[in-house]
């Protein structure tokens, strides 16, 4: 006999999803180089990589390092600016039968404003704002109150579409941080960007990656996003949540769904098996199937107390 079909779709908020998978902005490409390897249209949506108003370089190489349990980064927001997102990329990861959310940033709030802007037109279904992004030598608005509040009302004033805020776990009040954020008018909140770390070549005795520091991703950080996860939506009861954090499988879905996340987004994982989210959702249906659960909508924020 067939396993009874599991029902995968996800709202958050007044964001509509077919099911609770999405791919973390930055590791899934900028348009359909790494969506054409499978099928997108079976995620929730694919989170395109970072863009700005204007092109931008990144840090100078080596960008990556691997670590014990994860990786670190110091990309540094390389892009090719909105317009040319807009005209070369966007249409084909479209045409993969993805659903986009775009990730923005910039420098300024005016920079951030400004690129929302030039994505009125877009086939997006919603913006994410890269808020918190640690590989940058400038300031990082997500790790102050006042700048989160100011950067994510200017790009809510500059959309009708769902906005997310992408938030620091370098934080010391991370509910503080993700209060502000919805009083600036976010719809939901992607919780969490990568935490900074430092990898150092002994020989050289210089840091590994050309940016100085990076962000760590992986596994390793997993407890850092649950915990995450779990103050915020607790802090927020009806705030809707994106889980991102060294998810590698369906159990680790799982739990990040009885944190609190009303979705899960699938990262580092892509690195290594751009096939991931695919097989993450598969393993999470699976896992629903197997213990009678009907909807993956009951699992959110069911963690049991001790």
């Amino acid at each position: 006999m067939a396993a009874p079909r599991v029902d995968l779709s996800v709202a958050l908020g007044r964001l509509a999803l077919p099911s609770p998978v999405v791919t973390a902005s930055g590791t899934f490409g900028h348009g359909d180089e790494v969506a054409r390897l499978g099928d997108p249209s079976r995620l929730g949506a694919v989170t395109a990589k970072s863009i700005s108003p204007e092109p931008w370089a990144g840090n100078p190489a080596p960008r990556l390092h691997m670590a014990a349990a994860g990786m670190l980064n110091a990309v540094g927001l390389q892009g090719p600016g909105v317009a040319a997102w807009l005209a070369h990329d966007l249409p084909a990861l479209r045409a993969t039968g993805a659903r986009v959310i775009a990730s923005v940033w910039g420098h300024t709030v005016d920079e951030f404003a400004r690129a929302t802007e030039m994505l009125a037109d877009a086939d997006i279904v919603a913006i994410e704002v890269n808020a918190s992004c640690p590989n940058l030598h400038s300031h990082i608005f997500s790790h102050d109150p006042n700048a989160t509040r100011e950067v994510v009302s200017a790009v809510k004033g500059a959309t009708s579409l769902p906005v997310f805020a992408k938030l620091s776990p370098n934080v010391t009040d991370l509910t503080l941080i993700a209060r502000a954020a919805v009083d600036g008018g976010a719809d939901g909140l992607t919780l969490v960007n990568t935490v900074m770390g430092l990898a150092i070549d002994a020989e050289t005795r210089r840091p590994a990656l050309g940016g100085g520091g990076g962000g760590l991703s992986g596994p390793a950080i997993k407890p850092v996003a649950l915990r995450a996860v779990h103050t915020v939506t607790r802090a927020l009861p009806g705030v809707p949540v994106i889980g991102t954090g060294g998810v590698q499988s369906g159990v680790d879905a799982v739990e990040m769904l009885l944190a609190g996340a009303s979705a899960v987004g699938v990262g580092t994982a892509n690195f290594r098996e751009p096939s991931a989210p695919y097989r993450v959702l598969d393993e999470l249906e699976t896992w629903c199937a197997r213990h009678d659960v009907a909807s993956v909508r009951e699992l959110t924020g069911r963690l049991e107390a001790m």
